[in-house]
């Protein structure tokens, strides 16, 4: 797929944002030495966009909705990660970046039931 096409793709879009604003949070967590929780969910939270990328070459169907579903994991693994530092009292919180992974969730979810359909 093109540049220009990627760009126009709300998903790659949203998720690469989202790996954005990951980046900025887990070197918030870092900043204050919870140095864990900010491995994983920088981890988790950035493969859900580079999982995304790989679909949209994907050489087969079930390799495109393989792909999705790796992703799909990714930001249930990050959704948790964030709920923790929400619940532990000595972490920061961002209820932002618990709106955008439900979000893509949703999206990734919708995603996968349409192309098995297909």
């Amino acid at each position: 797929m093109e540049k220009r096409k990627q760009a126009d793709n709300v998903i790659v879009r949203l998720s690469f944002q989202f790996a954005l604003d990951i980046i900025e949070f887990t070197d918030i967590l870092t900043s204050i030495n919870k140095f864990v929780i900010a491995n994983q969910l920088l981890k988790s939270g950035t493969s859900i966009g580079a999982n995304i990328k790989e679909a949209q070459n994907s050489e087969s169907k079930a390799d495109f909705i393989h792909k999705m579903k790796i992703a799909a994991k990714e930001a249930e693994e990050t959704e948790y990660w964030l709920l923790l530092c929400k619940f532990a009292p000595s972490y920061p919180t961002s209820d932002a970046l618990l709106g955008k992974v439900i979000e893509l969730e949703k999206i990734l979810n919708k995603i996968i039931s349409s192309a098995k359909k297909n």
